[in-house]
């Protein structure tokens, strides 16, 4: 079979197809990308780098800037696959990521190849995303929200099928698409993220843990509103004081990827620490971590918090959970999917940093008694979210998808388990 991927990014969402369907010699395989990753090659795929086609130079509002985007993501890649097409490759089917417009002309370059699209977050003017912090939107703000989802309007009709990773985020949807769009998580390695038989502190580089009896550990890939990062150093004060062992390790790149930017290019990490104050020899900020020793930290966790705005699901989260972490999470919708308070993990107040700080110490204080909970959150992972469940499912709904042809508008919807 002939497949062709894309995503902006090498290699997402859908590594774990394309090293499965890579290793088949009968199947050639070419991914799409804006950004290759040239540290990191998958044996049987190729890479197409394309990029977006140059700006106009037209002073844009917007809303016009937003759209133009797409398009200038659809157009590149438009150019790309004209190229390939001239050295013979017909894909028999494409699976693209569906937001940033480069699936937009996907159909015109490929009119016999069916299109199953990763559907990851869907744009709701008034929805828990944008009203989850009370602040008032104009109608402007609300208008620029909704043209966000200009491209993804047109995979919904164009796609023969889509997936999206959870359940919560599937709802996000239009109800009259839903049909089309199948529950499928994209897989944790459970062999790979497991608890260690000893949870020895782990060896970071420029990280002094001496004297740390016990460990907090906070994961994102960029320290930011969206996940909770205000709201957790600003509840490590009252932490460090009640728990004079326990250190901080806070991984993630200081950078946006979600939230409001702030003024002056300030980072989340530079206001929060000039405005609270801790005791610096105790947090430590490691950057982003090589995976390794990214599960080093996970794996050494006395308890391990994530919070997230109603918003796309971490895979950090996931991978906390099969490392057997203790987790103290948000109370909100995308953490309720798959965290039940007192049966795998325990949740907190969001909007709280005071509460948050007085479950991690109470949590602290009893994570002995609290073992059954790093079991069971092992055990949620291993039962509903591990590699072998779902990829066998992704790459079924892809062979589905291809046999169907490019014509066919498949029904696949399924819950999720």
């Amino acid at each position: 079979m002939r497949i062709l991927f894309t995503h902006k990014n090498f290699p997402a969402q859908f590594r774990h197809m394309a090293e499965h369907l890579g290793k088949d010699p009968n199947n050639e395989i070419i991914f799409a990308t804006t950004n290759p990753r040239l540290e990191w090659d998958i044996p049987g795929v190729k890479k197409a780098v394309f990029t977006q086609s140059p700006a106009s130079g037209q002073a844009l509002s917007p809303m016009q800037q937003t759209h133009d985007e797409a398009v200038r993501y659809g157009t590149g890649l438009l150019a790309a696959c004209r190229n390939l097409k001239k050295q013979g490759f017909e894909p028999d089917i494409v699976v693209g990521h569906s937001g940033w417009g480069q699936t937009l002309f996907l159909r015109d370059i490929f009119p016999r190849a069916p299109f199953l699209a990763y559907y990851e977050w869907y744009y709701n003017a008034d929805g828990p995303e944008i009203t989850f912090d009370g602040r008032e939107r104009s109608d402007s703000e609300k208008a620029l929200i909704r043209m966000r989802n200009t491209a993804i309007l047109h995979d919904l009709t164009s796609c023969a099928g889509g997936i999206s990773p959870t359940l919560w985020q599937k709802s996000q949807f239009p109800q009259e698409f839903r049909h089309k769009i199948a529950q499928i998580h994209d897989g944790i390695n459970t062999n790979y993220f497991a608890p260690a038989p000893e949870m020895a502190l782990p060896d970071l580089p420029r990280v002094d843990l001496s004297g740390a009896t016990e460990l907090l550990t906070y994961c994102s890939r960029g320290l930011e509103p969206y996940r909770g990062f205000p709201q957790f150093y600003r509840a490590l004060p009252h932490i460090l004081r009640e728990r004079p062992g326990c250190h901080v390790l806070i991984v993630g790149e200081d950078r946006i990827c979600y939230s409001p930017r702030l003024p002056n290019g300030q980072t989340y990490k530079q206001k929060l620490t000039g405005e609270v104050q801790v005791d610096e020899s105790r947090v430590h900020f490691t950057g982003p971590l090589p995976y390794g020793q990214y599960k080093q930290v996970l794996q050494a966790s006395s308890v391990h918090v994530y919070l997230t705005w109603p918003f796309v699901l971490s895979w950090s989260f996931l991978e906390a959970m099969s490392c057997g972490c203790l987790i103290v999470g948000s109370d909100t919708a995308p953490v309720r999917e798959v965290l039940a308070h007192g049966y795998n993990g325990l949740l907190t107040d969001f909007h709280s940093h005071e509460q948050i700080a007085r479950d991690v110490v109470a949590t602290l204080k009893s994570r002995e008694k609290l073992k059954a909970l790093r079991t069971r959150a092992r055990q949620t992972i291993v039962d509903r979210y591990c590699l072998t469940r779902t990829l066998p499912r992704q790459l079924d709904l892809l062979r589905k998808v291809a046999e169907a042809g490019p014509r066919a508008r498949i029904n696949v919807e399924q819950k999720g388990k």
